[in-house]
């Protein structure tokens, strides 16, 4: 239960604002420099506050942050609901989403520490609670700004399942267990040393910039093709829904299989597939294009299962998910501002699609090399030096 209430409350934060972006800056009188501030704060809140995760964890316990995590959710989301300050309203927002950074990068420790035969079942159930919080906050945060009168409300009432979402973590806080150590603790840099640790970022952060720029642009796309706001935004919705019940299914499927490389490149084909037909048929086939480029974004719960599955312990767990994670925001932060000014310096989406097609072809090597069975503790204990195997191969 407390794996599901957290992982819905991931992305409310962060995905919240964009439906009413533009009521949130008249209200608060926000310059266009604001505004592209408060855009960029949930790449730089996942990318340096999700770093700090494992240590924080290792210190006070992994129970504690995650507890301490949702607080600050809850915090940040109702403060920001009711501030009239500008700059308040960052911090708050700022506040809100590094708690959930942090969360986000525990979250398949603790699935790992508590479930570790498990692993794929288990990230199915999360992760698909998570793409219901993303696609519920995408949807219905309008809807209960119109009915309870502001902008203000549909923000706030995300607060009331952020401090949900802490309720079972305070019990388990207080009988906490720290991070399994090893001989020599694995920390950010240890990982970013490895092969399987820059493959796994490049991988997430590739995957993320896809992620990132068709949420952030697909519903302009579907208007400047000729339909209306509220279609473009069901369209949107679809593209976002359409992950719900594969998140379900498929990373189990991913940690049972004797091939993960099969699984990954049919979910990864669908970009290319999806980017060609929003090319050639915008408007006439746009609900197979969104259900198509859907089925891609599912690459997301597929890395977190294999960042469960590339590590031997916990701690190991925690470090890569933290390099994995931080640095893959990172490279995804440039996808929607450079779809951004592609599309604006041309007037049309053919460039930016053909830009998101040729990045999202380099994810076929990438997942053929995550998808070895190897562990990024091996990869850390004896560097490989030319005819000799690491460590933990030789007899």
């Amino acid at each position: 239960m407390g794996l599901v209430l957290l992982s819905f409350n991931l992305r409310p934060a962060a995905v919240s604002i964009g439906p009413v972006l533009a009521e949130v800056r008249e209200s608060l009188g926000m310059s266009a420099a604001a505004v592209g501030l408060l855009t960029s704060l949930p790449v730089i809140a996942f990318a340096v506050f999700g770093a700090l995760a494992p240590a924080a964890a290792r210190r006070i316990g992994i129970h504690r942050v995650t507890a301490l995590a949702s607080l600050a959710a809850f915090v940040g989301l109702l403060g920001r609901a009711f501030t009239h300050s500008q700059a308040l309203f960052l911090l708050l927002s700022l506040l809100a989403l590094v708690g959930m950074a942090m969360a986000n990068v525990l979250l398949p420790s603790l699935v790992k520490l508590h479930f570790p035969d498990r692993i794929g079942r288990v990230t199915a159930i999360y992760t698909t609670a998570l793409s219901v919080g993303l696609t519920a906050a995408l949807v219905f945060t309008v809807p209960i700004s119109d009915a309870l009168g502001g902008w203000r409300y549909g923000l706030g009432a995300w607060a009331g399942l952020a401090v949900l979402a802490a309720i079972p973590w305070v019990p388990l806080s207080t009988k906490d267990r720290h991070l399994e150590r090893t001989p020599r603790s694995i920390t950010f840099r240890d990982v970013a040393r490895t092969r399987l640790g820059v493959a796994m970022a490049l991988f997430f952060g590739l995957q993320s910039l896809q992620a990132y720029a068709v949420f952030g642009w697909f519903a302009q796309l579907w208007r400047d093709s000729g339909y209306s706001a509220t279609v473009a935004g069901v369209l949107a919705g679809l593209l976002a829904g359409t992950a719900i019940p594969l998140s379900l299914w498929l990373p189990n499927v991913l940690a049972r299989s004797a091939d993960p490389r099969r699984v990954l490149f049919a979910v990864i084909s669908c970009y290319p597939v999806g980017y060609v037909g929003l090319m050639i048929a915008p408007h006439t086939l746009a609900p197979v294009w969104a259900l198509v480029v859907g089925v891609a974004t599912v690459t997301f719960p597929l890395i977190l299962t294999l960042i469960g599955l590339r590590a031997r312990t916990p701690e190991g767990t925690a470090a890569l998910s933290a390099f994995t994670q931080s640095t893959g925001y990172l490279i995804a932060a440039a996808g929607p501002f450079t779809v951004g000014v592609l599309h604006s310096a041309t007037g049309g989406w053919t460039v930016p699609l053909i830009l998101l097609l040729a990045l999202a072809l380099p994810l076929f090597p990438l997942a053929a090399y995550v998808s070895r069975p190897t562990y990024v503790e091996d990869q850390m204990e004896d560097p490989v030096t030319p005819g000799t195997a690491p460590r933990s191969t030789r007899t």
